[in-house]
């Protein structure tokens, strides 16, 4: 939306952090239940997403603990008018399953 943008009609990086929504869902879905975001780090803004882009969120997990979930996000910008795709944001979060008061709570174990 243009009022999420900046004076050279492109996106506002804060806006952009909102890929902490990615990291929690694709965690969360690990966890299976609810989690909270603990840290974020490497976050590098490699290229503007301009007004008009389609934003597509990826992740991975890349690690996991006895209560924590690391979960890389990248953010790519589909540029109409060049038809590409462009790695424009990355980060890594580290996100906690939490129980019901909000405290750390075991990942559920996963069957091999």
């Amino acid at each position: 939306m243009q009022t999420d943008s900046n004076v050279a009609g492109e996106i506002s990086r804060g806006v952009l952090y909102s890929m902490d929504l990615a990291a929690v869902v694709a965690a969360g879905a690990l966890a299976k239940g609810c989690v909270a975001t603990a840290a974020v780090s490497n976050l590098k803004f490699l290229r503007p997403v301009e007004i008009g882009d389609v934003v597509c969120f990826y992740t991975v997990v890349t690690k996991t603990g006895r209560t924590s979930i690391t979960v890389a996000v990248e953010v790519h910008a589909l540029r109409c008018n060049l038809a590409e795709r462009i790695r424009t944001t990355a980060a890594e979060f580290v996100v906690v399953a939490v129980d019901d008061e909000g405290l750390p709570r075991p990942l559920p174990v996963v069957a091999s």
